[in-house]
């Protein structure tokens, strides 16, 4: 069963972190706009510290932390694209 846990961490901390918000944190730095770049690399770190708190059991930590990256992607999006 952890095998299984561990497993999902690593694919969020993978897919979520490096993937769509490595994507919008290389937008922030090539058009030079630092607000973009700081909400990605929010995003990414909330979305890091959820892998954590899905091996460590605590789904309500692990929900927070995924709508705060969310959130944080979203105002990363809203701040390139303004």
């Amino acid at each position: 069963m952890e095998n299984d846990l561990e497993r999902y961490a690593i694919a969020i901390i993978v897919v979520f972190g490096a993937l769509a918000v490595g994507g919008l944190m290389a937008a922030g730095i090539a058009a030079g706009d630092r607000s973009t770049f700081l909400y990605a690399l929010g995003a990414a770190t909330a979305a890091w510290v959820a892998g954590y708190a899905m091996v460590f059991g605590l789904p309500r930590l692990l929900a927070v932390l995924i709508l705060v990256a969310v959130v944080m992607a979203i105002a990363s999006t809203v701040a390139f694209i303004t």
